[in-house]
C-alpha cells in the first residue's frame, strides 16, 4: 500500500487522538469523511493500522518497575521459547537481537518479587541457557508512536 501524504497524516493523526470520528479527522485535514473511511479501512486490511488503543501511565497503575532482560537461548529454539514468554501479560515487548543475547524482553511489574519471580521462571523454561536482567532507574522517553 501507498503511504501518500494524506495517509501519513491520518496516522499522525490518529497517534495523537484515536478516539477522534473519521468526521473529525476529515474536517482537520480538509477532505471528505468518505474518503477517510476508505483510507483507514484500507490501512486496517493492509494491517498497518492493527488496533485503536489507549495510551496509558503504568507508573500512576503501580508498575513502577522496568527492566530489560537480555536471554540467551539453545540455538534452534528462539521462536519456541519467544513465544512462550510473549504470552505473560508483563511482558510489554520481545524482540530477537544480535549480539552475545538471543532475545530482549521490556517487562514490567508492580513489585521487586514479581519481577525476581519471573526471571526464575524465565530461567527454568527449556532452552533457556541464560538471563541478564537490567532494572530501569528512570524513565525518560518511553514513546513508540512513530512518524
Amino acid at each position: 500500500m501507498d503511504l501518500d501524504e494524506i495517509n501519513i497524516k491520518i496516522l499522525k493523526h490518529l497517534l495523537v487522538d484515536a478516539r477522534q470520528s473519521s468526521r473529525q479527522l476529515a474536517h482537520k485535514l480538509g477532505i471528505s469523511t468518505v474518503t477517510i473511511i476508505s483510507r483507514l479501512r484500507k490501512l486496517e486490511e493492509k494491517k498497518i493500522i492493527q488496533g485503536y488503543t489507549a495510551r496509558l501511565d503504568h507508573e500512576i497503575l503501580g508498575y513502577d518497575i522496568t527492566a530489560i532482560i537480555e536471554v540467551t537461548t539453545t540455538k534452534g529454539k528462539m521462536l519456541e521459547i519467544e513465544n512462550e514468554i510473549a504470552t505473560n501479560e508483563n511482558v510489554c515487548a520481545v524482540y530477537d537481537i544480535t549480539g552475545p543475547a538471543d532475545i530482549l524482553l521490556v517487562v514490567k511489574f508492580k513489585s521487586r518479587d514479581s519481577l525476581s519471580g519471573f526471571v526464575k521462571e524465565l530461567s527454568v523454561i527449556p532452552n533457556v541457557e541464560n538471563t541478564v536482567t537490567h532494572v530501569t532507574l528512570n524513565t525518560i522517553k518511553e514513546d513508540f508512536r512513530l512518524l
